[in-house]
């Protein structure tokens, strides 16, 4: 009927413009409202509940809104870095001291108020906090101080006498201890093994994922129907770089702890499941990692399988391995080489995983053997913990 012809032909126009506004890159702009918009208490939270009417401003017990800034958006951000504003520089200076140490010199890195905790070295806070802002907020620079700092290049082993007096490490007696970032953690594969891509800048890019996980979500982009992803080198970007979709974020980054960037989130929760080590085991880009080290080993670690050995040891946990870590790999090795002696099927499925294409003139057991021994080196704590 003439209908049913009309629906079918506008039906293919929407999707014509669907698919011509979905190439359009589109961003987000604010901008300010003329009249600003009448703001209340609300009594007791309820929206229909206004009360006293309320106008723009700064906690004055940190630092009174100064009169001549704009009472908007950008007076805020000039607020925030006001000579007078020591709240800025401290919060900075706390989280990437937590970055590196695990703990914050706060605590509480989410609350620097009255319910927050105190710091354990309020001195050092300051100084640090004065210094920082001082050199023009120079972030390199803070990252190059405190890990020069003989504080941080401590010892981490833990002595019973210093356990009893301060268990937490409080004091700072030692250096800390902790698991790695799901990003650092997955980068270092990649470096270790050569694949790792050092290019800086560039839109996000999409790595391993199990097939049909977006196509269980509920959709509502076609852009979002299905996961492709990348080939070449964007498989190997750094994970800084990795697309995250914030109802289905990466599935490997969130068994580590990645958060799944709905909310903001100034500390990570750690935690120690038998997952995390089935995906260092078991996760496509883990295993390609493997592989692609086994054959920098070959080339690059000699003809002895003890060199080869200590160089995978260099390569992820950055010390030389002890003589019974290096006899347990050896024997690891020397089992696996006779089970794909005697199974060419496994040699050529552990060889076919990822999307780098190997190295054929090197003996394909052999990897497949080096492989099994670096991705158990992979799972031994000092590669994901920082000591």
């Amino acid at each position: 009927t003439a209908y049913a012809q009309a629906e079918a032909h506008l039906r293919a126009l929407r999707q014509q413009r669907f698919q011509l506004s979905s190439t359009i890159p589109t961003v987000m702009v604010m901008t300010e409202m003329r009249r600003p918009r009448e703001t209340h208490v609300l009594f007791r939270g309820e929206y229909n509940q206004p009360r006293d009417r309320v106008q723009p401003d700064t906690p004055a017990a940190v630092l009174s809104f100064p009169e001549q800034l704009p009472p908007n958006r950008l007076g805020l951000s000039q607020w925030l870095f006001h000579p007078d504003n020591p709240l800025t520089a401290r919060v900075t200076v706390n989280r990437y001291w937590q970055l590196l140490f695990g703990q914050g010199l706060v605590r509480t890195p989410h609350d620097f108020g009255v319910q927050g905790a105190r710091p354990t070295h309020p001195e050092l806070l300051d100084w640090l906090s004065l210094t920082f802002r001082e050199s023009g907020w120079d972030v390199r620079a803070l990252l190059k101080q405190m890990v020069m700092s003989s504080t941080y290049r401590q010892s981490s082993v833990q002595r019973p006498e210093l356990h009893a007096k301060d268990p937490d490490n409080l004091l700072l007696a030692r250096s800390p201890s902790y698991r790695w970032p799901a990003e650092i953690i997955r980068d270092q594969a990649l470096a270790a093994s050569g694949l790792l891509v050092r290019r800086v800048g560039g839109p996000s890019v999409k790595p391993y994922q199990p097939a049909g996980l977006w196509a269980e979500k509920n959709n509502f982009s076609q852009y979002l129907l299905k996961y492709q992803a990348d080939s070449d080198e964007q498989l190997y970007r750094r994970s800084l770089y990795t697309f995250i979709r914030r109802t289905s974020p990466h599935p490997a980054m969130i068994a580590l702890d990645a958060p799944s960037r709905s909310v903001c989130v100034v500390r990570r929760e750690v935690t120690n499941t038998p997952l995390q080590a089935l995906v260092l085991m078991n996760d496509p880009q883990f295993v390609e990692a493997a592989r692609m080290l086994a054959e920098r080993l070959q080339k690059e670690g000699g003809e002895t399988l003890e060199g080869r050995i200590t160089l995978a040891f260099r390569l992820l946990t950055g010390r030389f391995p002890r003589d019974r870590e290096t006899s347990i790999l050896e024997e690891l090795y020397a089992q696996q080489l006779e089970h794909f002696n005697h199974d060419p099927v496994a040699v050529e499925a552990i060889l076919a995983v990822g999307a780098h294409p190997g190295d054929p003139s090197l003996a394909a057991k052999v990897t497949a053997a080096l492989t099994m021994a670096a991705n158990t080196l992979m799972n031994y704590d000092e590669f994901y913990m920082k000591r």
